[in-house]
């Protein structure tokens, strides 16, 4: 079992900037790639950024230039920076962490943690 807890959503202005934590526990050695998604109301779950063991990236188009992806192994944490924030980034964000096993795929999931982008 893999637990995944995030932490530092909350309120900020449009053009502001949060940074995003999880932590990753148990089997994380399991783990091959983690990521953050989001789900707006009303709207369906979308992959944010993935960040894969060999550090490769990759992002939603309606993120690049604007959020980081990054992971520090030693305190098996995932981060996500979000800068230049608009309001449509209003979601709540949630952690993922993916099990490959060879054509199989499993998904651990944190909580989740709002993220609301207004003035």
């Amino acid at each position: 079992q893999v637990r995944l807890v995030e932490s530092g959503g909350g309120l900020v202005q449009p053009g502001g900037s949060l940074r995003l934590s999880c932590a990753a526990s148990g089997s994380i050695n399991s783990i091959n790639a983690m990521g953050w998604y989001r789900q707006a109301p009303g709207k369906e779950r979308e992959l944010v950024a993935r960040i894969a063991n060999d550090g490769t990236t990759n992002y939603a188009d309606s993120v690049k230039g604007r959020f980081t992806i990054s992971r520090d192994n030693a305190k098996n944490t995932v981060y996500l920076l979000m800068d230049s924030l608009k309001p449509e980034d209003t979601a709540v964000y949630y952690c993922n962490g993916r099990s490959v096993y060879g054509i199989l795929s499993y998904d651990y999931w944190g909580q989740g943690t709002q993220v609301t982008v207004s003035s």
